[in-house]
């Protein structure tokens, strides 16, 4: 409460002083000239209805003293009526500053206690935008933080230098700055950077506060409008409070940090203390068991198992992309097993080849008596892995022959297709996609040329044995058709086998997918068609520049249009903007209308609203819209280009879009 509305104790009480009273300490009768104005308090009426009663005694031509009295009580009204929304105000504050510290005890995310604390702010002070900066040491500048009600890409990505813009005048100067106008205000220097993400936000008036932590600024909270406007010294001093909560949420969450990391170490140290007694007996152990698996036939896992009881923890064998690339290799060419991170990765190696890894999991500490047990079971695995290879060769040319004849259209007889795939442990029922691969590792030695060949077509076949796939040597190259798990992409499954190729012959192997294929043995074209299509993802990996890699049609955006086999125009569309185009229909909104106009105004919502005629705030309310149906990077530049090419087509296949309401 203000101190110029605070009633002195000697001053006599406002109903005392007016005519009409027999007594002080009477209340007002029915006729008295608090009586409407108590009415009008009763009822949260607006200031400009307490002159409605003076204004109708006038019109009446009521006494002189009836009128004057009902004007002081008309000023006694309205001060009480400004002092009780005067403390309405604080209430709401106080409130909104015991919910921030609240939410401070209970710290869990650091993130959502500062946006809780911005947007508290936002709503209280009621600006358009309300943002948060922190200071990088390690760069020596200033980056957003938070935003909220910010809609302009450019505006929530600035970096700011020290001592540039408002909040660098903040942040030296440790304290409050408010402006007007901000782009006509010289008390702070203005950088190009800095005032085009302003201009593009929209944004006119802005109050900075600082961040202290002890006497160090740290950040700077801001409040902002788009439009003129006079901050009151009540909301500098509430933006404040706010700043010092959010300082302090940052200070905590760093001490956590620094327990947690602490407390972890101490743990660490104690499980490495009461293992160590038992080392030894462990390794006498294994050497046992893995004698044992080697003399009755085990196989990969029965060698994984056994060492997970011996080490008591998880060990797993893994192929050559599961396991981390540096690990392994480092690994192979070592010959020991190597840490990453919490895990231990042994290699599981014949001669120069990869053959998978051994991997132990959440076991950071590991003896060394420990490591080299690992390690002996990485070599019987190798063992075990080339005496099953030659029975797994045959099987390998079988499952060459049945994709040949599904490539050539052959066997036309689908019942004969599943048996002989049912045979290999293949389910052509089931949803697949055709991968092309090729070696990119680029030698003019013919022989070397044909033995990297060899090892890739090697590869790959073992790659669709353990995968319950096909795959056959063709065209300079080797196909694989293998199938698809569920929530699996054949985007994900094209990256996935070009690093299990390389991984295993030691060179960049690009793979080109096709789209997901069905009924493989209903058509007998449908295998044809996909390695078509697959072979002209390759050509266009290799021709971007991309080798090594893999693709489908799907991960070129829009140029999956022109390498699929079937222009699949509304699926792009739908995948691009289809969550907007939706809403549009569903609530007869404008997004897609406002999206032409926003990219067509060089992506500034202030140029924006003059396309529209519209008022900014309808443009930022839109544009938030978008970024929840979109995604919050629907303005990077690579989705822009595929938003304006979704909007064109989603143009040319709808008619003309309609004219915005206002």
């Amino acid at each position: 409460m203000s101190r110029d509305h605070v009633q002195s104790a000697e001053r006599p009480s406002p109903a005392a002083a007016l005519p009409g009273r027999s007594h002080p300490d009477t209340g007002p009768g029915p006729g008295s000239a608090e009586t409407p104005f108590l009415e009008l308090l009763a009822r949260g009426a607006s200031a400009e209805a307490f002159e409605q009663p003076v204004l109708l005694a006038r019109a009446e031509a009521q006494p002189a003293e009836r009128i004057a009295a009902l004007e002081q009580a008309k000023l006694l009204a309205l001060r009480v009526r400004s002092e009780l929304e005067e403390r309405r105000r604080r209430e709401a504050e106080l409130s909104a500053l015991f919910e921030t510290a609240h939410d401070l005890a209970g710290l869990r995310d650091l993130d959502a206690v500062l946006r809780a604390i911005v947007q508290r702010a936002r709503s209280l002070l009621g600006t358009d935008v309300a943002y948060l900066s922190l200071n990088d040491p390690a760069r020596g500048d200033t980056y957003m933080r938070v935003t909220e009600g910010s809609v302009a890409a450019r505006f929530q990505q600035l970096r700011l230098g020290m001592g540039e813009g408002l909040g660098g005048l903040v942040a030296q100067t440790a304290r409050p700055y408010v402006t007007e106008d901000y782009f006509r205000d010289d008390r702070f220097r203005h950088t190009r950077s800095i005032d085009t993400g302003v201009r593009d936000e929209g944004l006119v008036a802005i109050l900075g506060v600082p961040l202290m932590l002890g006497h160090h600024v740290i950040g700077v909270l801001f409040a902002a409008d788009r439009r003129a406007r006079v901050f009151e010294r009540e909301q500098i001093a509430l933006l404040g409070s706010f700043a010092a909560l959010a300082a302090a949420a940052i200070d905590t969450a760093n001490l956590l940090a620094e327990t947690r990391s602490a407390v972890a170490g101490l743990e660490r140290a104690n499980e490495i203390i009461r293992d160590r007694s038992a080392v030894i007996e462990r390794a006498s152990d294994v050497h046992d068991r893995l004698a044992e698996l080697v003399l009755r036939g085990g196989g990969v896992h029965d060698v994984a198992a056994a060492v997970s009881q011996v080490l008591d923890g998880t060990v797993e064998f893994t192929d050559t992309t599961a396991a981390p690339a540096q690990a392994l290799e480092s690994s192979r060419a070592e010959g020991h097993a190597v840490r990453h991170r919490d895990d231990w990765i042994a290699a599981v190696a014949a001669g120069d080849e990869l053959l998978g890894a051994l991997v132990l999991r959440g076991h950071p500490g590991l003896d060394p008596v420990d490591q080299r047990t690992l390690e002996r079971a990485a070599m019987v695995t190798s063992l075990l892995l080339l005496a099953r290879r030659s029975a797994a060769e045959a099987e390998q040319r079988v499952r060459g022959e049945l994709l040949d004849d599904l490539l050539d259209a052959r066997d036309r007889d689908p019942r004969l297709l599943r048996e002989r795939a049912a045979r290999l442990r293949a389910d052509l029922d089931a949803t697949h996609a055709v991968l092309a691969a090729r070696l990119d590792g680029g030698t003019v030695d013919a022989d070397a040329e044909a033995d990297a060949r060899r090892r890739l077509w090697a590869a790959a076949s073992h790659l669709a044995a353990t995968g319950q796939g096909l795959a056959a040597a063709r065209d300079g190259g080797t196909v694989l058709l293998l199938p698809l798990a569920p929530g699996d992409t054949a985007t994900d499954l094209a990256r996935r086998t070009a690093r299990q190729l390389g991984t295993a012959v030691h060179e960049p192997v690009t793979v080109g997918a096709s789209a997901p294929v069905e009924h493989l043995t209903a058509r007998p074209d449908t295998v044809a068609a996909a390695y078509a299509e697959a072979r002209r993802c390759l050509d266009a990996l290799r021709l971007l520049g991309r080798s090594g890699d893999g693709s489908a049609a799907e991960d070129f955006g829009f140029l999956g249009l022109l390498l699929a086999g079937e222009r699949d125009i509304a699926g792009f569309v739908d995948r691009t903007i289809g969550q907007v185009v939706a809403y549009d229909e569903r609530r007869g909104t404008e997004l897609l209308r406002t999206l032409d106009a926003y990219f067509a105004c060089g992506m500034s919502p202030a140029r924006t609203k003059d396309e529209l005629h519209v008022h900014v705030n309808t443009v930022a309310q839109r544009l938030e819209r978008v970024g929840r149906l979109l995604g919050d990077d629907w303005q990077s530049p690579a989705r822009v280009l595929e938003i304006q090419l979704a909007l064109r087509l989603h143009r040319l296949s709808a008619g003309p879009v309609r004219p915005a309401r206002h």
